[in-house]
């Protein structure tokens, strides 16, 4: 389905709306394959007058290749710091779990 550009859809909006034209006939002066586009220009001009304005689609990708080697070093900073602050806490709770099964065992042989 081919895209047209916002002139289009405004023009035929306008005509649909002030010249009181139908959508077969507003599908011809334009050449549109389909009338049924009118009708939903129509609409969505209706909801949000502003709508033909709007990129349309996802919005593309940043390119992240383009990393100065500063932001790189920054950034390869901050992931070891926090693989440093990951690896203290799973030590910490080794720690614990050890201590926790040590003792139970050191009660039991005591009683």
């Amino acid at each position: 389905m081919p895209r047209y550009p916002k002139e289009t859809k405004y023009e035929a909006v306008r005509l649909f709306i002030e010249e009181s034209k139908t959508r077969a006939e507003i599908a011809k002066i334009l050449g549109l394959n389909c009338p049924d586009l009118v009708k939903f220009w129509v609409r969505k001009f209706r909801e949000d007058k502003d709508a033909f304005e709007q990129p349309i689609g996802r919005p593309r990708k940043q390119n992240k290749g383009v990393e100065s080697v500063e932001e790189e070093l920054q950034r390869l900073r901050m992931e070891i710091d926090l693989l440093k602050k990951f690896h203290a806490e799973l030590r910490k709770e080794e720690l614990a779990k050890r201590n926790i099964g040590q003792s139970i065992t050191k009660n039991k042989t005591t009683q």
